[in-house]
Order: C-alpha cells, then structure tokens, then sequence
C-alpha cells in the first residue's frame, strides 16, 4: 500500500507534481541513459545501435512495483533500476563507466532548475497580482500600524507595493540561482572520472565531451569541475531558502489580511457555497490565507533541515543526505508552487470594505494626525521634546475618556493649552483630508508598479497566469 503525499495530492499543481512523479524521474534516468551510450558512441566506443533501439522501445515501460521489489532484494535504488531497464531491452549496456550519483545527480539537477522555472513563471503571476492591486487602492487612505496599533495614515496600495518589492528582492534572487544552478556532470564514484576516463583509453578530452553532451542534453550551462561523489549540499540549502525567501511577500500579505479580516476592513473572499464553520453558520474565515502562512512555516522546516546536510559531508560523500533530500526537495516544491497558486487567487478575490475604512479613520483621525500636529507646532518655535510631551499628555487623557465612553475631544484640548500656539481651526484643517497624511505612498507605489512592470515585460506570457480551483 502506497501513501501519496499529501502535499502533492492536494494542493500542488499537476505541472509541478509531474515534475517530481517517480514515473517522470525513471523516464528521464532512461533518456539519460541512452543520451549517453549515443554520446559514448560517438566519441568511440562499441555501442551497438540495437541495444540503443531496445532501450529506446521500452523508455516508458515503468513498472514501479517491479522496481521496488528488485530494491528489497538489492537493497540499492539504482541497481535496482539499472536491471529492471536492462530486463525489459534484453541488454547489459546502459551505466557504463557511471556511478549511482552520476545519474541521480544529473536528473534532480534537471528537476530542480525545471521546478525554479516553473516557479519563477507564478512569481511573475504574483507580482502582477500585488501590482494591480498596488495600483486600484493607490489613493485608498488607510490606518497605518505599528505594533498592530494605529500609528499613521498609509495607503491599501503602499501595502501592496510593499509585498511587491519584497517580492522584487527574491525574485532577482531566484534568476540568479536559475542561472548559476550547476550540473555536477559525470564524474564517478569520488569525482574523479577515473571510469570513464579508462573507457576511453585515458583520452580527457573525449571525457570532457562526454560531459558536455551530457550538460547540453540536459539544458546545462554549468557543469563542477571538482567534486566528490556528491555535489555540495549547501546548493540544495540554496535552493530552499530561495523559496523561503519567495514565500515571504505572500506570506507578509496573508497575516495583513488576516488581521484586517478580524476587524472587518478586508476580506480574502468567500464564495458563494464556501463554508466557513461547520458549527458556526455565520463564519467567514481567513482560512487561505491561513494555509499561506502554513505553508511559509512547512518552507521554514525544511529549510532547517536541509541547512543541517550544508558542511557536514563525510570525505567525497556518503547517503545520510538522501533521506532529507528525498522528502524535502520535492515537497518544498509542492508547497512553494501550493502557495503561490493560494496566493493568486487571494489575490483576484480579495475585497477591501472602504466604509468600514473610512469609520476606523474617523474614530483613530486625531491621534493619526499626532505627527503632523508635532511637525506644525516645531514650526511655530515649540521645542520638539515640549510639544511631543503635550501631545502625548492628552493623547492619554483622551484614549482614558473614550474607554469609559467619553467623546474624543483631542484637538480641543490642544487647542486650549498655552503650550501650543496652534487653534482648533488650524488643528481641524491640519486633519481634514487623511490622503494629505500619506507623505510619498502615491509615488513610492507607482515606483514599485513600474519596477513590476519590467519583469512583466520580460516574461509577459508568465504575467497572465490563472490558477485553477483550489480546495
């Protein structure tokens, strides 16, 4: 009895889950296989082009109950493999010259930089998304907070471009590490190719073109040029904490919504049969931007955990990596591409309550002008350090009357000390029109929109990705 993941049943995408499916991986071994019983034809050796055929005509002839029980026997996962491909094409052929990780390696490599790509296309989906948004509530005057206490006015859409630009610093990251990715290439048992060096009768150069041939079949640019049985681990940490990092901007807007939710100013979108609680009829929870957090926590672990196999390699290698690597390779895959297709369509049905908005304004609007009370007063000749202290004075007089009921009479009781030359006119107009008290939001946003707008530019089909439904 198989167990599926849970991860890859349900939330990641079919593209992603046959990026990692064990039918894909034993395919692309094969062709890996064959790729290189041609290239070593090419440079010389005897291949006979029938065995070439044989193999070719049962590439896709995977029995992985077959393969799991020549393991049990073996107790080896590529010896395995090797004989069950050499069983259905009726040839000794195939691995010649090759180690286990001559072959794993290669293809996770190709799994990886196939899985960034995919990724990298729903960031770009992404950071249009925050974009759009970023410019719909552009001039949206919005409560500020810090320590999740009301501080000054912002905009809806500074917040966005906010999520956005950190969206930016991981996402030039990503292209960076698409780029960089090595193959660490055919290089035997401890990196040295002494093997395959001995096939070809000690010719380096036809061992270089092997190399070659195998990093062009793959799609490599880069290929190691020392390197023991295993390639580094800290480029498996690498690769993780990229998505870590990918992680953050979504997550940073989840937990916003989220708290926004719980005082009515937002909402993630509720469907018209989506339920909430199966007790409480009336709930509408946050609950996908829940799982977004949830999924930035799971990125988090195994982050962790593959940060424990970087610089703890034993001499040219050992398989205490394999089983980290077997479970959080492809699941920080599943869940990074899980998220983003969660964070998407947050993205798209997310609604903002502007009246409920305006009413937080009104009710927090003369502490919110607090600075600019502060600003204005320093104009006039008052000591910085005396006006803060007035102002934090009945700031507190204030806040204490409306716990018990009272009106919120702040600019009143500025007005009427002596300490601070200002009226209640002037307090009153210094406080009419929140959008005045959002500094540079408006222009740092059309930054950011324009910033996204060059990647979008770049990858303009990317920028139109949908997901699908999800749970």
């Amino acid at each position: 009895m198989q167990i599926p993941s849970t991860l890859a049943t349900r939330y990641a995408s079919a593209q992603m889950c046959g990026i990692w499916a064990p039918e894909a991986k034993i395919i692309r071994e094969r062709q890996l296989w064959i790729a290189v019983l041609r290239a070593q034809r090419d440079l010389g050796l005897s291949v006979d082009e029938a065995a070439i055929k044989a193999y070719e005509k049962v590439l896709e002839k995977v029995n992985l109950r077959s393969i799991d029980e020549r393991e049990k026997s073996l107790r080896h996962d590529v010896k395995a493999r090797i004989e069950e491909f050499n069983a259905l094409a009726g040839y000794q052929a195939i691995h010649a010259g090759m180690t286990s990780r001559d072959l794993t390696e290669s293809v996770e490599a190709l799994q990886i930089r196939q899985a960034l790509l995919l990724v990298r296309d729903k960031y770009v989906a992404l950071l249009a998304g925050f974009a759009r948004r970023a410019g719909e509530f552009i001039d949206r005057p919005i409560a500020g907070r810090s320590h999740n206490v009301p501080a000054q006015i912002t905009t809806v859409g500074k917040r966005f471009a906010t999520f956005a630009e950190e969206g930016l610093f991981a996402f030039a990251r990503l292209e960076d590490l698409i780029s960089r990715f090595p193959l660490r290439g055919l290089k035997g048992p401890v990196g040295t190719a002494q093997d395959a060096l001995d096939l070809f009768d000690g010719d380096a150069s036809k061992l270089l073109q092997l190399d070659e041939s195998v990093a062009h079949h793959l799609g490599f640019e880069n290929t190691l040029d020392s390197v023991g049985q295993i390639y580094p681990r800290s480029f498996d940490f690498d690769v993780v904490s990229a998505l870590l990092q990918l992680a953050a901007a979504p997550s940073n807007m989840a937990t916003m919504l989220r708290l926004m939710a719980g005082i009515d100013l937002a909402t993630e979108g509720f469907q018209k049969n989506q339920v909430g609680s199966s007790a409480m009829p009336h709930k509408m929870n946050a609950r996908s931007s829940e799982r977004i957090n949830g999924f930035t926590a799971l990125l988090r672990g195994y982050s962790v955990a593959l940060s424990e196999l970087a610089g703890s390699q034993w001499n040219e290698g050992d398989v205490a990596c394999s089983v980290v690597r077997r479970v959080a390779l492809p699941d920080s895959f599943y869940v990074i591409d899980g998220l983003l297709d969660t964070a998407l369509t947050v993205i798209n049905e997310l609604g903002i309550f502007e009246t409920a908005i305006d009413a937080e304004l009104e009710r927090n609007l003369p502490f919110l002008a607090s600075t600019k009370i502060l600003m204005a007063a320093i104009k006039k000749g008052v000591g910085r350090e005396t006006a803060h202290e007035v102002i934090k004075e009945h700031s507190l007089v204030t806040v204490a009357s409306l716990r018990t009921g009272g009106s919120n009479n702040l600019l009143e009781r500025i007005a009427g000390d002596s300490r601070i030359p200002l009226d209640v006119i002037e307090l009153k107009g210094l406080s009419s029109r929140p959008i005045e008290f959002t500094g540079v939001a408006r222009e740092q946003t059309l930054q950011v929109i324009a910033r996204v707008a060059e990647v979008t530019s770049r990858f303009s089909q990317a920028a139109k990705y949908q997901p699908g439904a999800i749970r």
